[in-house]
């Protein structure tokens, strides 16, 4: 049975950046038998980085686009039961995104999550994702592959890769903070692509870019978004269609 201080034991085994920023995707059921359930390693992963930023997807895009409405405070998110007890987190501060919004706590959660506009494509250069890059974040994929690397994404849509981002727009109501509402004309994804991300895997594990560790059960992959990005930049720039 793992608990909060054994999660936390094992989060120090990968030596992850405390003072620094994570971006964290999770397969929960992966972690086997946890003392307290979901919680926990919510407690534990606030603990562990309590003098960086702990962040989470909260992505709504399963949903948004079919009821063309999101809420910030409200809306819940697509991608399993941890962003969801993120969100949920007294000292959780949620971005304003309609598909793809991310949840902060922890050292300059506010700012990290506070854009100057909401960004009408998934995952905008100016947005949290394009902030992941800034800070040189770590990428904490816990019981996920490749696939379910949302960064990925950001920089396919950076380069401009064809075929990534519908030109057509649909129009998303979005209920503010303070309940309000606004139209943002939105441009979604124009499809799946994400299992071919697991073509680069090897590669980034052959050059040392990606890193494996445990938590509880659970088998981890994590990556600097500066690393990642100077390896894929060159290469979609060369091959704009090699994810395809």
């Amino acid at each position: 049975m793992h608990t909060t201080k054994s999660l936390i034991a094992d989060l120090y085994a990968m030596r992850l950046k405390r003072d620094g920023t994570i971006f964290v995707h999770t397969s929960f059921k992966s972690l086997g038998e946890v003392e307290g359930g979901p919680k926990t390693l919510i407690d534990a992963l606030v603990e562990y980085m309590e003098p960086g930023l702990l962040v989470f997807p909260a992505h709504t895009w399963e949903t948004t686009p079919k009821t063309r409405y999101f809420s910030v405070k409200d809306s819940p998110g697509c991608v399993g039961i941890i962003p969801e007890y993120a969100r949920k987190h007294p000292k959780a501060h949620r971005s304003v995104h309609p598909t793809h919004s991310v949840v902060a706590i922890g050292k300059d959660a506010q700012s990290f999550t506070t854009d100057p506009i909401i960004y009408d494509t998934p995952c905008n250069r100016n947005s949290s994702y394009g902030k992941l890059l800034d800070r040189n974040a770590t990428i904490v994929l816990i019981g996920v592959d490749l696939n379910r690397d949302t960064f990925f994404h950001g920089i396919e849509e950076w380069l401009n890769v064809p075929g990534r981002i519908k030109e057509e727009t649909i129009d998303i109501t979005i209920e503010l903070v303070d309940g309000t509402d606004m139209i943002l004309p939105y441009h979604t994804h124009a499809g799946p692509i994400a299992a071919h991300y697991l073509w680069v895997k090897q590669m980034l594990i052959d050059k040392d870019m990606l890193h494996e560790g445990s938590l509880g059960d659970a088998k981890v992959l994590y990556h600097s978004t500066q690393e990642v990005y100077s390896l894929l930049k060159p290469l979609l720039k060369a091959y704009p269609t090699f994810f395809t």
